[in-house]
């Protein structure tokens, strides 16, 4: 096991453009599968979800190339047609690629299985499984509603169906992706709460970039896709990645420093862009441009925030907390327990190390930060987020010491590198 200590820093003053979404990257990558002909996928990440996602396409059979000096994957699709009949695909934690895989299998003809690590073996996919079956897939799961997944392929009926819409939205965004190639017209009707809501506004704005139109009704509680539609090939520019960014407004916050994220606006496809009006509710100053936001710290006041929409940001605001004054309620974050560790259970563990009063709510966590905080080693349960959220505690607290910080290789892997770069700048 690796370890690595933050070093503190004075205010970081900086400018950083973070590599490209994953979560678009992941979609696009279904959609340019799917399509027929070749697409060209630019700004793409380069982490650990895209390579299981990427190994799990040449398994079923489509031809891929990388460049990552360039940021680019070419995919040549198959026109809903996959060329294998079997596959057994590994998706590791990667929620994205076991969920929108677990749909677009059954698009094709033959019998898949997908499987991944311990965690992801614990993780929910019922309310998906549940959803497929209603639109005419043979599926099942080897654990009860979790996976290993199998699916015994002969194309999707379609029709309408209900799913849950408060464990996750990529189950919602897994069936739109799929349902192109389905018999009929379709209807998916969610049943509320529904949470991360921006991020099935990003699988449909990718949808379109390939040309296919989901009709979203009653906000987003029921989308329709008409079969008619099938996606064109083309080249598709991805943005940098929102969660990302708010480990460096972030940086800002706690520093009292000046950060500056290139590449991404208020009008951006990712709904963590707003990630930046919770820090504005804590204190500090934000400036919008035409390509570019810019948070100035310090954080001052603690707050009571909903942040159902932005749930991957729920750590980085936690840990930012801690350097507020009074208390910080984050609510709306329930299903965060079932992600790639218990983001409300373990997040609550490590924020006690460093000295904080924490209580665990239903859907959330309230935050009492410290008078002082207490130097700690941090553990990260595997989860990126974990790791890159509490280096945020070292930039201001000696002796913040991050267990395995190779975890971060799931989404972002020069995230390190990135943060010394930016506080070198001072």
């Amino acid at each position: 096991m690796n370890f690595l200590e933050i070093q503190p820093s004075g205010p970081i003053h900086g400018v950083i453009t973070p590599p490209g979404s994953k979560s678009i990257t992941n979609r696009a990558l279904v959609c340019a599968a799917l399509a027929e002909g070749e697409s060209v996928i630019k700004g793409a990440l380069a982490c650990d979800d895209t390579g299981v996602m990427l190994d799990s396409l040449r398994r079923l059979g489509i031809a891929i190339e990388t460049n990552w000096d360039r940021r680019q994957i070419i995919v040549q699709g198959c026109g809903g047609q996959f060329p294998v009949k079997q596959a057994d695909l590994f998706v590791g934690n990667s929620g994205t690629t076991m969920r929108f895989l677990t749909a677009m299998c059954a698009v094709g003809r033959g019998r898949f299985r997908l499987s991944g690590v311990p965690r992801m073996h614990q993780r929910p996919i019922g309310p998906l499984v549940e959803l497929l079956s209603r639109f005419g897939v043979q599926i099942s799961t080897e654990n009860v509603g979790c996976p290993p997944v199998v699916i015994d392929a002969q194309g999707i009926r379609g029709g309408s169906g209900k799913i849950r819409g408060g464990v996750s939205s990529q189950f919602t965004s897994a069936v739109l992706m799929a349902l192109p190639y389905a018999d009929e017209f379709s209807v998916i009707q969610l049943i509320p709460p529904v949470v991360s809501k921006p991020y099935i506004d990003i699988t449909c704005a990718v949808m379109s970039g390939f040309g296919v139109n989901v009709v979203r009704f009653d906000e987003y509680f029921e989308y329709s896709v008409d079969p008619q539609q099938k996606y064109d090939a083309c080249e598709y520019v991805v943005e940098p990645d929102a969660s990302a960014a708010s480990y460096f407004w972030g940086a800002a916050a706690v520093t009292g420093g000046k950060v500056k994220v290139q590449g991404l606006t208020m009008d951006a496809m990712q709904g963590d862009v707003k990630f930046v009006k919770a820090l504005e509710k804590m204190g500090c100053v934000v400036q919008y441009f035409v390509d570019a936001i810019e948070v100035q710290g310090p954080v001052q006041q603690g707050i009571e925030i909903d942040m159902r929409d932005i749930s991957d940001t729920a750590q980085t605001l936690a840990v930012i907390a801690l350097f507020a004054e009074g208390p910080t309620t984050i609510r709306g974050i329930a299903h965060n327990r079932d992600k790639e560790t218990d983001r409300i259970g373990n997040l609550a563990i490590e924020l006690r190390k460093l000295g904080a009063e924490v209580s665990e709510l239903d859907d959330g966590l309230l935050i009492v930060p410290p008078r002082r905080l207490s130097p700690a080693t941090i553990r990260t349960y595997d989860d990126h987020r974990m790791a890159m959220s509490f280096s945020l505690a070292g930039l201001r607290q000696m002796g913040i010491v991050i267990e395995d910080p190779q975890c971060v290789s799931k989404t972002y892997p020069e995230f390190f590198t990135d943060l010394d770069s930016i506080k070198s700048n001072n």
